[in-house]
């Protein structure tokens, strides 16, 4: 063999090396991304996840509000992703404890009693105002001694929630979308797709709620979103009985 072949060859197996290397590399990267992410969501390979959505409140019996069916398909892709699969089922429909699947609960409690019973049950620092009759409290969020009143198409806002229960042993969490509008449930949704990593690098598979803005969703719809606050100490501290929020939040 002269040295010219040799160098050939030796070339291409030191090429056919460094690109098996390279291909190891990456598949060992993206499993361990991959991972990351089932661990912060509860779903690891071919697990089974509960999708609960609300019922819009002034349609038919099984009419569900256009923006909770975006939210809905935004979240079937992030299980899809972590190659899980989801099941729907209406708020009232949804009758099961904790820990035995990951469940994404959508809407508010004025038109999901599961919502309104996580909330109570899990987060008792949090009211939410559900009168049916027109107030400049209708629909606002109490967290804590704060309140969020909600001035629809301009500022409104939501609740993004990890939660878990000592059954889960962390490992099934529940997530929860309580926004003031349906188009709310959808941007914190949209908010959780797109900061999953950042929130997993903060959080890992602890428990967080997360106070959001929507900001003049009649011109930006869900996509301009703030985080007003990191609230998972004032959501899960029981109110007293007789708490009155000290301060009132609204567009400027």
């Amino acid at each position: 063999m002269t040295d010219d072949v040799r160098n050939i060859v030796l070339g291409v197996v030191a090429a056919g090396i460094s690109a098996a290397l390279g291909w190891l590399a990456r598949t060992y990267l993206w499993k361990r991304k991959l991972r990351r992410k089932q661990a912060f969501f509860g779903l690891p390979d071919n697990s089974e996840s509960l999708l609960v959505v609300n019922r819009g409140a002034s349609g038919p019996d099984l009419a569900v509000m256009r923006y909770d069916v975006f939210a809905l398909l935004e979240l079937a892709a992030l299980i899809k992703d972590c190659n899980a699969h989801a099941q729907v089922l209406p708020h009232d429909a949804a009758r099961q404890g904790f820990g035995e699947r990951t469940e994404f609960c959508v809407g508010g409690p004025a038109s999901n009693r599961r919502m309104a019973a996580h909330l109570s049950s899990l987060l008792p620092g949090v009211r939410v105002n559900v009168d049916a009759e027109p107030s400049p409290d209708r629909g606002a969020f109490q967290v804590g001694t704060e309140r969020y009143r909600v001035e629809v198409g301009t500022t409104e806002y939501a609740l993004l929630g990890r939660l878990t229960v000592d059954q889960s042993n962390g490992a099934r969490p529940v997530f929860l979308f309580c926004g003031q509008t349906a188009i709310t449930n959808q941007a914190a949704t949209r908010y959780l797709a797109r900061n999953q990593e950042r929130l997993t690098r903060k959080y890992g598979d602890s428990t967080f709620v997360l106070l959001l803005k929507v900001v003049n969703s009649g011109a930006y719809g869900p996509d301009v979103v703030e985080l007003v606050a990191d609230v998972t100490r004032e959501a899960k501290t029981p109110l007293p009985a007789s708490a009155a929020p000290r301060n009132s939040h609204r567009a400027s």
